[in-house]
């Protein structure tokens, strides 16, 4: 199965609504590694590196609204073939 790295960039009501934690939640029962990070223009920046299908799996997720408390208006999203994928996935 092929893996791959994706990096996404969620704008909307993403801040402060636990956004970060339940995309980790969703990203680490998907065995994928990455992060979701805030940034400081009011959107979250999420790296996935992973399974084809669970990286996919993951964005489909963010585009359908991720968790209930957030409001996802756009998710931006572009192959990444950096080096510097975590281990395990961060909020940080």
């Amino acid at each position: 199965m092929a893996t791959i790295c994706k990096r996404a960039w969620v704008q909307g009501s993403v801040q402060g609504v636990g956004f970060r934690y339940t995309t980790q939640h969703e990203a680490k029962a998907r065995g994928l590694q990455g992060y979701a990070r805030n940034l400081d223009d009011g959107s979250v920046e999420v790296l996935a590196c992973g399974e084809e299908k669970e990286v996919e799996a993951l964005i489909a997720w963010l585009k359908a609204g991720g968790p209930r408390s957030a409001r996802v208006d756009k998710v931006l999203e572009e192959p990444y073939h950096g080096e510097d994928c975590p281990d395990g996935f961060t909020t940080g």
